[in-house]
């Protein structure tokens, strides 16, 4: 029996691959085990189907709200991921710049020296900087 709706996570697979790339979700689904696997299901569902599934707000914007909301949290792996997907979706090197600015006014400026550390090897690796 299956702990997800199988259209959203179907949904979710494509909007996860989109924004992260298929070969590192492919992998991280295929590094899943019958402990993780299905976390890693409803969270496609739940996240990436229900979450990102709908037009309501486009893909960039929501690479920008996830950069805000996971950098105030501090999840700073998350947030390296998430900064590689928001290049995926359009995000230019300056708004990532302006959004760890904000992350600084509102979560401290140690928060936004840890985003900008990891914003510099992600944009590094793509060329970017």
């Amino acid at each position: 029996m299956s702990v997800f709706d199988e259209d959203l996570f179907r949904k979710g697979l494509e909007q996860r691959k989109s924004t992260l790339g298929a070969s590192y979700v492919e992998n991280n689904l295929a590094a899943a085990d019958d402990f993780t696997r299905p976390f890693q299901e409803a969270m496609t569902a739940w996240c990436w189907g229900f979450g990102w599934g709908d037009d309501a707000i486009d893909a960039k914007t929501r690479s920008m709200m996830n950069l805000s909301m996971i950098g105030a949290l501090g999840k700073m792996h998350e947030w390296e991921l998430h900064c590689k997907g928001a290049l995926n979706n359009g995000v230019r090197p300056e708004e990532i710049r302006a959004i760890i600015h904000v992350i600084g006014i509102y979560c401290g400026v140690p928060q936004a020296l840890e985003c900008f550390r990891a914003a510099r090897k992600v944009l590094a690796e793509a060329g970017e900087i």
